[in-house]
């Protein structure tokens, strides 16, 4: 029983803390996670790393740009290596005349600058949250907006970059190298020539 409570005592004292979101608010949602510096990652890409948070599901990588899928929606993460080498910022103006628009500065407390905009298309609803030199879209129904504002700002909150690999990546001689053209089956004049010799028995 002794042990017990020491271990009750040991949980009081230390203190674990919980945060939890109001998720029925797109602010609040974008506030707590962006002002967590979280260095999480369990997917690494090439020149990045990032978190994939629970219930989330990632399905492809097309060089830069990686498809991950949740609860019946496709979100398409888009990393924006040259923003990052040349530390841009991004310049966003909001709109009134769609269902969401905000800009994130660095001016407001936050790390990277970015935005968050929602269009509605018809009966769905046309995501775009940029973010710490990557995007992610995706077209949900309303009841998933909140969900797949907090993954996605789980998952553009914790992309961290492989500065060596991505100043390799946008080094024109790497590209110049990769790119060699060869021709293994271009015809050679001499063999033309040859191919009018008859074999003779």
């Amino acid at each position: 029983m002794k042990r017990i409570l020491a271990i009750l005592l040991i949980f009081l004292v230390t203190g674990c803390t919980v945060v939890r979101i109001n998720t029925n608010n797109i602010n609040t949602i974008v506030d707590v996670v962006l002002s967590k510096d979280n260095s999480l990652y369990n997917r690494v890409g090439k020149g990045y790393k990032y978190y994939v948070p629970r219930g989330v599901t990632y399905i492809d990588t097309d060089d830069l740009n990686d498809k991950l899928y949740s609860k019946g929606n496709y979100y398409y993460l888009y990393v924006d290596a040259i923003s990052y080498y040349n530390d841009t910022a991004v310049e966003y103006e909001e709109k009134s005349d769609i269902y969401y628009s905000r800009k994130i500065s660095k001016e407001d407390g936050f790390r990277q600058s970015g935005y968050v905009e929602i269009e509605e298309k018809g009966q769905l609803y046309y995501v775009e949250f940029v973010y710490n030199h990557a995007k992610i879209e995706a077209i949900v129904s309303k009841e998933d907006l909140n969900d797949v504002i907090l993954n996605s700002a789980y998952i553009l909150s914790t992309i961290q970059f492989n500065s060596d690999v991505i100043s390799l990546m946008l080094d024109d001689e790497y590209f110049t190298n990769k790119e060699e053209k060869y021709e293994v089956f271009a015809k050679n004049e001499e063999n033309q020539n040859d191919s009018s010799l008859q074999v003779s028995r």
